[in-house]
């Protein structure tokens, strides 16, 4: 009896990048995961196929064949898995994560301190934050994505806008490229979670940190309004205007990016046009118009900055999943 000789061309898609496979219909699975293996640096152990048709597979799946295993003719796979590289950097954000575990474990173990309030008195200021960061395990470098979901958590400015309106947030994590694409952000349930966009589209870097959390803010908003109504517009044109206004504050006057601070830096133009108010604006050793020149000058900068997020706003809607 003469065995079938037909290739099987098969697609294989893994993070992004498709694969096209001719395989031998007697082509073992052991032999097509070594050469994914080659394509991918996945190694075999850790290979996940997912495709239709998939039947169950025997301790000994390695000496099963490709067509015993369902796999067809011009049939598409899914593969899921992590090279070994990764793995380190995975096993570094499960030693952070531990070490942060144990340290509000060891917290929560210590009697309750007195804390001065400088806001509302209204619950615990613990509770309107992010409770869980967590970033894609198969995806590049998780480290780099925590330090960055990290990063907005503890930022001044959207600490600040959640305490004051009372935001908390289950799980602040990302969407992968190949997530929804077209989408850069998505709230879950009312801030059940927030997935963010924080990767390049070709999973080679972050993108910018300004951009992120301008998108962070928008799908906050999405914590009270569902719809982008006007409702939900004046809102977020708050919170935009209430994290622009906080950096200034913190920034004492000044709008410089520094190492500590993210502060809003105006583009030249901008600054340009500024300055030429404030030298036209008065007599020469003024001190008080000087520094009534530069409060104008600051809020008309802030002023130009909202007009430039409205604007931006309305390209975030159409990139809202929420």
């Amino acid at each position: 009896m003469s065995s079938n000789t037909t290739p099987l061309n098969i697609t294989v898609a893994h993070r992004g990048t498709t694969h096209e496979l001719s395989l031998h219909p007697d082509c073992t699975l052991e032999e097509l995961q070594i050469q994914l293996e080659e394509l991918t640096e996945v190694p075999p152990s850790l290979q996940k196929l997912l495709y239709k048709g998939k039947k169950p597979l025997s301790a000994s799946a390695g000496e099963v064949t490709v067509s015993q295993a369902g796999l067809r003719n011009g049939i598409k796979v899914q593969m899921l898995g992590s090279t070994l590289r990764e793995l380190g950097d995975l096993q570094a954000v499960e030693t952070y994560e531990q070490k942060r575990n144990h340290i509000l474990r060891e917290r929560a173990l210590k009697a309750p301190t007195k804390i001065r309030s400088t806001g509302s008195s209204n619950g615990s200021a613990l509770n309107y934050r992010f409770h869980q960061l967590t970033p894609l395990s198969h995806l590049p470098n998780p480290a780099g994505a925590l330090a960055l979901l990290t990063k907005l958590a503890d930022d001044p400015a959207i600490k600040h806008v959640m305490q004051k309106h009372q935001f908390s947030v289950g799980v602040l994590t990302e969407l992968a490229p190949h997530e929804h694409p077209g989408l850069l952000g998505l709230n879950v349930n009312a801030g059940q979670a927030i997935k963010l966009r924080l990767r390049t589209d070709r999973y080679d870097g972050f993108r910018l940190y300004a951009e992120v959390r301008r998108v962070l803010c928008h799908e906050l908003t999405h914590n009270v309004w569902g719809d982008h109504d006007n409702n939900f517009k004046e809102l977020n044109s708050k919170l935009n205007r209430e994290v622009a206004e906080f950096e200034r504050s913190a920034a004492e006057g000044t709008h410089h990016l520094s190492e500590k601070h993210d502060v809003y830096e105006p583009t030249s133009e901008l600054e340009t046009g500024a300055q030429v108010h404030v030298l036209g604006g008065g007599p020469a050793g003024s001190r008080t118009m000087i520094e009534e020149s530069r409060e104008a000058l600051r809020h008309r900068i802030l002023e130009a900055a909202m007009a430039r997020l409205r604007k931006e706003e309305e390209e975030l809607e159409n990139s809202c999943g929420t």
